[in-house]
């Protein structure tokens, strides 16, 4: 996995923070300076936070788990859902579904819902519907698709959450501090860390900044979602092979040794003779 480049994130304009008077003081240790009135971020730091996340984001992918990426700000949410479809995981860019993680059956009924609306247009019962039905239930499709058809596959919570902009996104990483589940974030100089795990001191507000980031984040995952792929063939390999040599082997019978031959009659009577 290669290490995030330093010239890459300053062309990006990940080190421009807020103003000074709007900053939250505990993002001192991620400050680099003040210029005009505004906070540098120390990019260094950016750069070991994001490879300390793209690792972790790699062996969650590895062990097959999800990654929920969180962005719903104007600048963010076509990012975020481009590089999410990349590499197959779910994301909200719409709104926040209140409750998604911490009444997690209720959103997937709603996605269930979904669900039977397409088998009812797949095998024919939809158009036996009257009219006014059908409006009723291509609009109510039409906004579950809006809200959860990103997260339509996630069938169980995430095992880690991704956030664009702490303080826009609070409710979905309440939900996971609640829960337990780990917070991995873009976090500016206006924001407080405390409540994110991985923290990722970065501009949240430019397009070229939330790019570079998704974009080594997403890399990590792709590559942990390749090495679980050949850990399976390989496995699998291994079967098949295991299954060939059982057939293969026959069955090994008890050995029976030979009795010694009797000496012949006569030679025996040619030593009796003898004697």
């Amino acid at each position: 996995m290669p290490n995030t480049n330093f010239q890459d994130l300053l062309d990006a304009g990940c080190h421009f923070g807020h103003l000074k008077r709007k900053w939250n003081p505990k993002m001192a240790p991620y400050i680099f300076m003040e210029k005009n009135g505004i906070h540098i971020i120390d990019l260094h730091k950016t750069a070991l936070k994001i490879d300390e996340a793209s690792n972790v984001m790699k062996q969650l992918a590895r062990a097959g788990r999800k990654v929920l990426f969180v962005a719903t700000k104007k600048q963010a949410k076509d990012i975020v859902a481009l590089k999410s479809k990349e590499v197959n995981m779910p994301y909200v860019t719409e709104r926040w579904p209140g409750g998604m993680l911490t009444n997690f059956p209720t959103i997937r009924k709603a996605v269930k819902k979904m669900n039977t609306i397409d088998k009812m247009i797949a095998d024919g019962t939809f158009e036996t519907l009257a009219k006014r039905e059908k409006l009723q239930i291509t609009r109510q499709r039409a906004k579950l698709e809006k809200n959860l058809g990103s997260i339509a596959d996630l069938n169980r919570l995430p095992s880690a959450v991704f956030v664009v902009d702490v303080q826009k996104e609070a409710n979905a990483v309440k939900e996971a501090n609640r829960l337990g589940i780990p917070v991995i974030a873009m976090v500016d100089t206006c924001c407080d860390p405390t409540p994110i795990d991985y923290v990722i001191p970065a501009n949240d507000d430019a397009a070229k900044s939330i790019s570079i980031v998704m974009d080594a984040l997403c890399a990590a995952i792709a590559e942990g979602l390749e090495e679980r792929r050949i850990e399976k063939e390989k496995e699998k390999d291994v079967k098949e092979e295991a299954a060939e040599g059982k057939e293969n082997d026959a069955p090994v019978g008890k050995r029976i040794r030979p009795r010694k031959s009797a000496k012949p009659v006569e030679a025996k009577a040619e030593e009796k003779t003898e004697e």
